[in-house]
Parts: structure tokens; sequence; C-alpha cells
């Protein structure tokens, strides 16, 4: 419906340019024709200034049309065009915010359609595409289900043992609902269940996937994919600084499953989804955080995440420092490296990442970038490669 609104005001916006130029055009042979006739112009010749008035006229109208469709208007989704107030949510079409789901609404409204997924393994049944999990999907099963012709996740606890750390998530995911955020349509403590918005593209794991697709072409491009690292970054700038305080996400000690905690929208922005391993760096009171009880390996995670003590020393988790936020800065470049993944100008765009990645990647936690300060550079080379790009596309035209 926009896009035909833009091209219809596209098409005006030239017939105008041109009817205005006819009309300067008509005068000026007029008021030219007795002199035309002595110089030995032709009868309804222009004079050289009106036709290079036309001439700039019509480039200027091309150069319109040309640049909308080289950059075409972001599409935001018709869905939950305003924010509701705590306790509340709109999805899709609805124009009112709902109240949360109680549990006789979910046992009575909700219907169940498949089974999409269920515990770390992502079984899934309909097809080689992850799930679209709900949240605490480590120890749930997953069902996409129907709510008043609302497709939506049903996520259901399998493993009663982990009941705390889905509490936990449900907390998170009450606590912390924004844009950046799945968002939360009910819940239900008694039966273990959390109904939240369904996203058909699953998750972030399936970028590659999804964008192979043809009908997706369009939006495989660097800007597209910066778009998606500039998500990523303003979801962890998000959650350091979070109505609870400064969280870090801890269930990300290698890139698959920190891709996995992400779920891609339908209008390709992300949002976080797996919340129930956030703990609460207080810098004030003085204790950090250390992200479970066993020993990590590898260079996805930060160095201060490593046990320091050397092979010769037995890991022992009482032994093993803690840390804070900055562990989620260091793993910044390898996730944007995977968005930008290797399309035409992905490697231009990562020559002018180069800079704050490198800051990333520093050893020492202290040197490292804030969440906001990558997420400024970010979004400033996007707009400096848009401005780049439009102006050579301006000069080619």
């Amino acid at each position: 419906m926009e896009n035909g609104l833009e091209e219809r005001k596209k098409r005006e916006i030239m017939q105008e340019t041109v009817a205005e130029v006819q009309e300067i055009t008509e005068g000026s042979t007029m008021e030219k024709q007795p002199q035309d006739s002595r110089t030995g112009r032709a009868p309804g010749e222009l004079p050289p200034a009106v036709r290079l008035l036309l001439a700039m006229a019509l480039m200027n109208a091309l150069l319109y049309l040309c640049l909308g469709r080289v950059f075409p208007s972001p599409q935001h989704s018709m869905g939950n065009p305003g924010p509701c107030p705590y306790g509340h949510f709109k999805i899709g079409q609805m124009k009112n915010c709902s109240p949360w789901l109680s549990c006789e609404e979910l046992r009575t409204e909700v219907r169940q359609l498949k089974h999409v997924g269920e515990g770390a393994v992502k079984r899934v049944k309909t097809g080689p595409r992850k799930p679209c999990a709900g949240a605490g999907d480590d120890h749930a099963e997953v069902f996409l289900s129907e709510w008043k012709k609302h497709k939506v996740a049903l996520s259901r606890l399998t493993r009663l043992e982990m009941k705390d750390d889905f509490l936990h998530g449900l907390q998170m995911l009450k606590s912390l609902q924004s844009k950046r955020v799945v968002t939360l349509l009910g819940y239900c403590e008694d039966d273990n269940t959390i109904l939240t918005e369904y996203h058909p593209l699953g998750s972030l794991s399936n970028l590659e996937e999804t964008l192979n697709l043809s009908k997706y072409q369009h939006v495989n491009t660097w800007e597209h994919r910066l778009r998606l690292a500039v998500n990523y970054v303003s979801i962890i700038r998000y959650l350091h600084h979070s109505p609870l305080g400064t969280l870090v996400m801890c269930d990300s000690n290698d890139l698959p499953k920190t891709l996995s905690q992400y779920l891609l929208t339908s209008d390709f922005s992300i949002v976080a989804n797996d919340l129930d391993a956030l703990p609460l760096v207080d810098h004030s009171a003085g204790p950090l955080v250390k992200c479970g009880h066993r020993e990590l390996h590898g260079d996805f995670v930060a160095p201060e995440q490593l046990w320091p003590f050397g092979e010769d020393v037995p890991f022992h988790d009482d032994l093993m420092p803690s840390y804070d936020e900055k562990i989620d800065i260091w793993k910044i470049p390898d996730v944007s490296g995977f968005l930008l993944g290797h399309v035409e100008g992905s490697d231009m765009v990562r020559f002018h990442l180069f800079d704050i990645h490198k800051a990333c990647k520093s050893h020492t936690p202290a040197e490292r970038p804030t969440a906001q300060d990558v997420l400024d550079t970010y979004q400033k080379v996007l707009n400096s490669l848009r401005d780049t790009v439009m102006s050579q596309t301006r000069e080619m035209l």
C-alpha cells in the first residue's frame, strides 16, 4: 500500500515538472516568436536557454525516481505502530493493546497447530529451517499456534528441574519488553507456558538460508546486512542499559549458540528471544558475573572467560575470576562478520569498521569501547557509505 502511494507521488512529481517546463516553454516561444523569425529560427523551435531548462528539469525528475529505486524507503512493519503500557501487547494488525493473556485464556483461546522445536537439539519436523522458538527454548518445546487468527509461538517447559531458569527467562521477558525484545503475549506459571509473537523467518542462524531465497534477493545487500549489525549492537546496548541495570548476554559461548538467541523479523530486523541467562552486573557493589560453572574454550569467548591458571591447574569454578559486560563487546566483531556475509560491498564495510572492531578485541576489558560507542560508529559508517553511494549515483546520472 505504502509502495503504491510512493510510486503515485513520484509520477505526480514527474508530471508536474514536465507541465511546469511546458508552460515556461510555451510562454517563451510566444514571446520570442517575432525575434525568432528575424534570426532565422524555425517557428516553434525552442531557444537554447529554454532547452537547457527543460533538460535540467527532466534530469532532476529522473534522478529523483532513480534514487528512489536504488535507495528505497525502509519497509516498516504495519503491526505494533505504538508502544503498549506494561502488561499489554499489540501485534499484527491489532489497533488496540490487549492485556497479557491469562492461564485460562491460554488454555481456551490458543490453538496449537504444529510442533516446531524442542530443547537444545532444535528438533524440527517441518523442514530444514530452525524453529521460531519462544523464550527459554533450551529446555522447552515450542508449538506454532494460533490466537484470534494471529500466528503465535507457545513454549512449554519440558525439564522441570530447569524451572528456575524458565521462570527467570519469563521475568526477564516481562521486564525488558521493548522493540529490541520479542513481544510477550501471555504466560501461565501453573502450566509452565509462555506465549510470544511468532516470527516465521526463525532464528538469526537462518540468515544465509533466508537471503538465498529468490524472494529475498533484493535485501541481500551490504546496506541491509549492515542494518542488521546495527540492530544487533542496539540490542547489546539496550541490555547494558536496561531498566534492570547492566545485563550480560551469557548464553553466547560460540557463534551458533549466540545467533540462536535472536530472531529475524519479517521486516528484516532483529529481536532478542532467549533471555534466561542474563546475569546482572553491579559495578557499584562490586560483584561481577560468571557465565556458567564449566570451563570455556575457544577464541569466540573473551579472554577473561578462559581459565587463567594454565593446564597444570585443574579447573575449579570457585577459583575462576568473574567479569563484566565487556565480554559482549569482544564478541561483536564475530557476530557482525557473520551478518555482513560476503556480498558485494561487505569488504568495504569491514574496512570502515576495522578500527572499532580492533578496539573491541582488546585483551584488556577496560580498553574496549562501550556498546554505545560501537553503535555510534556503526551508524556513522552506515550514513557515510549511503551518502557516498548516493553521490556516486548522482554523478553517473
